[in-house]
C-alpha cells in the first residue's frame, strides 16, 4: 500500500476525503496563497523599487540589480529546504508551517518599512537582500510541506487532483499581488504609489501573516506521519537517509534534471518573465501589462486542478514532459508575437531598421560586469547600454583593435540609396561631462533611427488599457490569449508536480527529499531566469535572445525524463519509490 494514502482495510477501495480533511487541505492551500503572494510582490514591484534601493545606478542596470536581490533569495532555498525539510521529518509537518510563514510574513512587512538608498546609502539594499535571505529560507520550506501534507491527506488515486490545488495556489499568489498592486496604484495615483505607495502591498502583508498564523494554528498533523511517530518508524537522521542512501539520492537527481528544473524555467519564463518583458522591453505601462497578465492566469488557473485530475488517470509523466517540449518548441513564437501584438511600431522599425555595434572586442564586456557597480565606460559599453535600454535591437561585428565603436544605422530595403549613418561612440572616462555626452549620443542615435524609419521615442505607443475591463478589443484580447498559452504551459509542468514528487520518495524522508530538488530546480534554475533573460538580451541586442537560458533548460529536461524519469499514477505506482517507510 503507497503510505501516502489514506489507510484503508486490505482490498478495499479507498475511501472519499471527509469534510475536516478537505478543510485541512483548503487552510494550507490558503496559506500557501499569502506566501507565495509575498514572494511574488517583490518581483511585480521591482521596477518601481529598483530607484529607490539602486538609485545610484542607471535604470537598466537598477532593474538587473534588484532582480539579482530576489536571486539571492532563490540561492538560499535548498538551505532552507535542508533545514525546514529535515525538521519537518523530525518534529511534524504542522509546526515546520507556522515556523515558514511566520519568518516569510515578518521579512515581507520589513520590505515595507526600509529606508531608501538615498536615507542611508548601502545600507538600503544590503538591508534588501537580508529581507530577501529570510524570504528564501522560508520558501524554502514551504512548498514541501504543503505537497507533502495535502498528499497525505488525499485518499489513494486522487493524489493529482488534491495536491492540484496546492499547485494553483502558485499563480494565485501572483494573480492577488497584481490585484492588490493594481488596487493600490488606482488608490494612490502613478506619482505617489512610486514615491511611497508602492510600500502599501508589503504593510498589508501583517494582515495577512495574522490571518494565515490562525489559519496554520487550526491544523492537525498529518496522520501518515503522526502514525509513523506512534509506531517508531519516523527517520532520526533525514539528511543522511534522504542522500547518503544511493536509491533515494538517484530519485533525488532524476526529480531534480528530469522535472523540476525544466518545470522551473517554464513557470519563471512564462510568467515572471513575460511580465517583465512586456514592461521593460515592449514599453507596455505597468498597470496594463499586469491587467493583461492577470487576466491571462484568472483564466488559465483552472487547468492547473485539471492537469492535476488528468495525471490521475494517464499518469504524471506524459503531461510533465508534454509541457516541457511544448514551452521549448513554443516560447520564442509566442513571445515573438507578443511583441508584434503589444507594439508594432517598435516591431516594424526592428524589421526596417538595421543597427549594427563596430566595436573591439577587447572593449566590450563590462556591460553585465556584477563586480563594477559603475556605469559602463567604453565606448563599446556606453553604446550597447543606450541602445538595450532604449528597446533597439542591434548585433555587434568586430571592428579594429583600438578604435572606439561606431554605431551603425541603415534601412534594411534592399534598394535604399541611403548609405549607412555612423554616429562614433566615446569612452565615458575621456569626457569630461558623461552624462552631457550620453545625452547628446542619444540624441544622435534616435534623429539617425527615425530618419531610417524609426518610431521617434515619444511616438512608440504600446497597447493600453484604460481599466481592468478595458480589454474587450483585438489588440489586448489577441495579448491575454498569448499570455494564456504561455500560462498553460505553466499549468501542465506544476499542476501535477507535487503528486509526481511525492510518490517518489518515502514518507520517513519525504519533506526533505521533495524539498531539495524542487528548491535547486524551482530556485536556481527557475528563479534565475528573468535575471540571465534581461542579461543575455543587454549582451546580444535580441530581443528575443532572452529565451535561449529557458528553452535550452526545458528541452534538457524533457530529454532527461523521458529516458529517466518514472511514470507513476495514481493508485498503483509501484515504481515511484512510495515504499512502505
Amino acid at each position: 500500500m503507497a503510505i501516502a494514502s489514506i489507510p484503508t482495510q486490505k482490498g478495499a477501495a479507498p475511501r472519499s476525503m471527509t469534510r475536516d480533511e478537505k478543510r485541512l487541505i483548503f487552510a494550507s492551500g490558503l496559506g500557501t496563497v499569502f506566501e507565495w503572494y509575498d514572494f511574488y510582490l517583490y518581483l511585480t514591484l521591482a521596477g518601481v523599487m529598483g530607484p529607490h534601493f539602486f538609485g545610484h545606478l542607471p535604470a537598466w542596470k537598477a532593474e538587473l540589480f534588484i532582480l539579482l536581490a530576489a536571486v539571492c533569495s532563490f540561492l538560499v532555498r535548498p538551505v532552507g529546504a535542508l533545514v525546514f525539510g529535515r525538521l519537518g521529518d523530525l518534529v511534524g509537518r504542522k509546526y515546520t508551517f507556522l515556523l515558514t510563514i511566520l519568518i516569510m510574513g515578518g521579512a515581507t512587512f520589513l520590505v515595507g518599512l526600509l529606508p531608501g538608498y538615498a536615507f542611508i546609502g548601502t545600507a538600503a539594499p544590503t538591508l534588501l537582500i537580508v529581507a530577501r535571505l529570510l524570504q528564501g529560507l522560508a520558501i524554502g520550506g514551504e512548498y514541501g510541506g504543503a505537497a507533502v501534507f495535502v498528499a497525505e491527506h488525499a485518499p489513494e488515486g486522487r493524489r493529482g487532483l488534491f495536491t492540484s490545488f496546492i499547485q494553483a495556489t502558485a499563480t494565485l499568489g501572483l494573480f492577488v499581488s497584481i490585484v492588490v498592486v493594481l488596487t493600490t496604484r488606482w488608490l494612490f495615483g502613478e506619482a505617489a504609489f512610486a514615491s511611497f505607495g508602492w510600500r502599501a502591498p508589503f504593510l498589508l502583508s501583517a494582515g495577512l501573516l495574522g490571518l494565515s498564523l490562525f489559519i496554520r494554528l487550526s491544523l492537525n498533523e498529518s496522520p501518515v506521519f503522526a502514525r509513523m511517530k506512534a509506531e517508531g518508524r519516523a527517520s532520526r537522521r533525514p539528511l543522511r537517509d534522504a542522500f547518503g542512501n544511493w536509491r533515494n539520492l538517484r530519485r533525488v537527481l532524476v526529480a531534480l534534471f528530469g522535472l523540476t528544473m525544466g518545470q522551473g524555467v517554464v513557470w519563471y519564463a512564462g510568467q515572471v518573465y513575460a511580465l517583465s518583458y512586456m514592461q521593460s522591453t515592449l514599453r507596455v505601462d505597468a498597470f496594463t501589462a499586469m491587467v493583461l497578465m492577470a487576466w491571462a492566469m484568472a483564466l488559465a488557473s483552472g487547468f492547473f486542478v485539471a492537469f492535476g485530475v488528468a495525471s490521475d488517470h494517464i499518469g504524471r509523466k506524459p503531461i510533465l514532459m508534454f509541457g516541457c517540449l511544448a514551452f521549448a518548441l513554443g516560447a520564442a513564437p509566442v513571445f515573438a508575437q507578443i511583441a508584434e501584438t503589444a507594439n508594432p511600431a517598435l516591431a516594424h522599425a526592428h524589421r526596417a531598421v538595421a543597427v549594427t555595434v563596430v566595436a573591439d572586442p577587447a572593449g566590450c564586456g563590462e556591460l553585465l560586469s556584477l563586480a563594477d557597480a559603475k556605469r559602463p565606460t567604453t565606448s563599446c559599453d556606453v553604446a550597447r547600454e543606450l541602445l538595450s535600454s532604449h528597446s533597439v535591437e542591434f548585433r555587434r561585428v568586430a571592428g579594429p583593435p583600438g578604435v572606439p565603436a561606431v554605431v551603425r544605422i541603415a534601412a534594411r530595403q534592399p534598394d535604399a540609396k541611403e548609405k549607412p549613418v555612423e554616429i562614433a561612440a566615446f569612452d565615458a572616462a575621456a569626457v569630461e561631462d558623461p552624462p552631457a555626452a550620453r545625452a547628446a549620443l542619444l540624441d544622435k542615435i534616435f534623429a539617425a533611427l527615425e530618419a531610417a524609419g524609426y518610431p521617434p521615442l515619444d511616438a512608440q505607443t504600446a497597447v493600453r488599457v484604460a481599466h481592468p475591463f478595458d480589454v474587450l478589443r483585438a489588440q489586448p484580447a489577441e495579448i491575454i490569449g498569448l499570455l494564456f498559452l504561455l500560462v498553460l504551459f505553466v499549468a501542465m509542468v506544476y499542476g501535477p508536480l507535487a503528486a509526481a514528487l511525492v510518490e517518489m520518495f518515502p514518507a520517513r524522508v519525504r519533506y526533505t527529499s521533495v524539498s531539495l530538488p524542487y528548491h535547486i530546480g524551482n530556485g536556481w534554475f527557475g528563479g534565475v531566469t528573468p535575471a540571465v533573460a534581461f542579461a543575455i538580451m543587454a549582451h546580444t541586442g535580441n530581443l528575443l535572445s532572452g529565451l535561449w537560458y529557458p528553452i535550452a533548460v526545458a528541452a534538457t529536461t524533457f530529454v532527461i525524463g523521458v529516458f529517466l524519469l518514472p511514470d507513476s499514477r495514481a493508485p498503483d505506482s509501484k515504481d515511484a519509490g512510495v515504499e512502505a517507510a
